[in-house]
C-alpha cells in the first residue's frame, strides 16, 4: 500500500497520473488526419462554388484552396471545461467596434511542453443568437503567429456543448472568421488578450487576405472578447 501511494506521488509530480475523476471519457476521441483533410477539401469546396462564398466573386475562380499547417497530432488535447459559478458578463468588440454583450462561461486548462495553459470560453448572449442557442460555447484564441502566419484578430475553435463538460481542443481544426478571406462586409469576433497563447500554433488554417494597413492594424488590435459576424463566425 505504501509503495502504491507513493508511486501515485511521483507520477502525480511528473504529470503522468490523473486522479479518476479527471479522466476524459471514452467517447472522447480525436479528429483522425484522414477526417481533418476532408473537411478541409469539403470546405475549400464550398469557398469556392458557394454563391454566398466569403471570398471575393472576383478570385473565386482562381481559388484553389485556403492555407493549412501541416496536421500536427502533438497539438490535440483534451480539457474539462470549469465553470463559473456566476458567469462574469462581458461587451464583446468587433472588427466593426460594435458591441455585444456575452458572458464568460468558463475556461479550459491544458499542458504543453511542459507547461500549463489557460484558454476562455465564452458564450454570447444578444438578440442575434436565440435564447436557446445561449449556451453554445465560442473559443477564439491568439498565438505568436496571429498577425504574421495568421489574422491578426485570432483564429477560432468549435465546441459542441456536452453535458458531461468535457472537450477536445485540436488546433488541426483552428479556422479563421469570415473577414479572413477577402469580403469586407463581415463584423468578426477580436479575440481578447487573456486568450493570447505564447507559444506558436502551427496547426489549422494559415494566411489571410491583407486588406491594407487600417484594416491590419485594426485585426491586429485585438484587445477585447470576441463577437460573432452577421453570417455567424
Amino acid at each position: 500500500m505504501m509503495l502504491a501511494t507513493v508511486a501515485a506521488l511521483v507520477a502525480t509530480a511528473c504529470g503522468g497520473w490523473t486522479p479518476p475523476e479527471e479522466t476524459p471519457p471514452a467517447d472522447l476521441v480525436f479528429a483522425s488526419q484522414d477526417a481533418v483533410l476532408k473537411q478541409r477539401a469539403e470546405k475549400d469546396t464550398v469557398l469556392k462554388t458557394d454563391s454566398d462564398s466569403p471570398i471575393p466573386e472576383e478570385r473565386r475562380a482562381s481559388f484553389t484552396a485556403l492555407e493549412y499547417y501541416p496536421y500536427d497530432p502533438a497539438l490535440r488535447f483534451n480539457a474539462k471545461l470549469r465553470r463559473y459559478p456566476d458567469p462574469p458578463p462581458i461587451r464583446i468588440i468587433t472588427t466593426m467596434g460594435k458591441e455585444r454583450p456575452a458572458v464568460k462561461a468558463g475556461y479550459l486548462e491544458f499542458t504543453y511542453e511542459g507547461k500549463r495553459h489557460r484558454l476562455q470560453v465564452y458564450s454570447l448572449r444578444d438578440k442575434d443568437i436565440p435564447p436557446e442557442e445561449w449556451g453554445n460555447l465560442f473559443l477564439p484564441f491568439l498565438d505568436a503567429t496571429s498577425g504574421e502566419e495568421t489574422y491578426g484578430a485570432g483564429r477560432y475553435l468549435d465546441l459542441e456543448t456536452r453535458p458531461d463538460d468535457w472537450y477536445v481542443i485540436d488546433f488541426n481544426l483552428a479556422y479563421h472568421p469570415l473577414c479572413a478571406y477577402g469580403r469586407t462586409i463581415y463584423r468578426c469576433p477580436r479575440t481578447p488578450e487573456e486568450n493570447r497563447l505564447p507559444f506558436p500554433v502551427r496547426a489549422g488554417e494559415k494566411g489571410w487576405v491583407d486588406h491594407g494597413p487600417e484594416a491590419a492594424a485594426l485585426a491586429a488590435s485585438a484587445e477585447a472578447p470576441p463577437e460573432t459576424n452577421e453570417k455567424g463566425h
